[in-house]
């Protein structure tokens, strides 16, 4: 997998999420995911929800590896700042 084909899954399976996703080996993966989706959820709950989008892929182990940071588009902003 690309990281831009795991990018376009999350962001198709969570509507108005942003991914952010790099890999230098095409195997193991880092992305930051954007979503007002994440409000109000623990930081597991926002990770499943990448996970559920990602759904077969990781069953599949067409990403081995996963690194994620999740917030929400104020945290995100914050955090930018």
């Amino acid at each position: 997998m690309q990281a831009q084909d795991i990018e376009h899954l999350i962001e198709e399976q969570l509507p108005g999420a942003r991914a952010r996703v790099r890999s230098d080996d095409g195997v193991h993966f880092e992305a930051v995911v954007i979503s007002a989706a994440f409000a109000g959820k623990s930081l597991v709950q926002q990770h499943r929800l990448v996970y559920a989008a990602l759904g077969e892929r990781l069953a599949r182990e067409d990403i081995h590896a996963l690194a994620l940071k999740t917030c929400t588009p104020d945290a995100w902003q914050q955090q930018q700042s």
